[in-house]
């Protein structure tokens, strides 16, 4: 009994090391900021990264492996992108999939192609309108705190 169950706990920790990037994470605020800056969002049709932030904070808390059921879609990761027009998750009838990707990739840890979504989201609509967060919360509010520190 004492060998079955230390082979299963080396059996649960070889998977947790064997399956990196398949879990969400919260990423830091300031740790997003500095994403953000490296991959060119000050200034990206006209907003900036404190946008950006806010938009994140309010959408999904910075969690990677957000999710949110809207009924007829689903929003899904740290920028909480829509299966109705920007991914395919299945599920969503009629999907635009303007993206060209499974809305699952969002919800892993690796935002290298929620980045490149969002960018394409935000440059289709001149701006960051298509986010009802960022509408409600960030447009035309002062968003320094967000950034500040950082």
């Amino acid at each position: 009994m004492r060998k079955s169950m230390l082979f299963f706990g080396f059996l649960l920790v070889f998977l947790g090391l064997a399956l990196p990037g398949t879990q969400g994470k919260r990423i830091p605020r300031c740790d997003l900021v500095k994403i953000l800056r490296r991959h060119g969002f000050e200034g990206f049709v006209g907003k900036t990264v404190a946008d950006w932030v806010c938009l994140v904070k309010h959408e999904s808390n910075y969690n990677t492996a957000a999710f949110n059921n809207n009924g007829p879609s689903r929003d899904y990761g740290i920028f909480q992108i829509n299966s109705k027009y920007w991914c395919n998750d299945g599920k969503t009838r009629e999907s635009k999939n303007v993206c060209r990707i499974n809305c699952s990739k969002f919800r892993d840890d690796n935002i290298e192609d929620d980045i490149r979504c969002a960018k394409q989201i935000a440059t289709r609509a001149r701006g960051l309108t298509p986010w009802v967060a960022w509408r409600k919360y960030c447009n035309g509010k002062p968003l320094s705190s967000y950034v500040n520190g950082c």
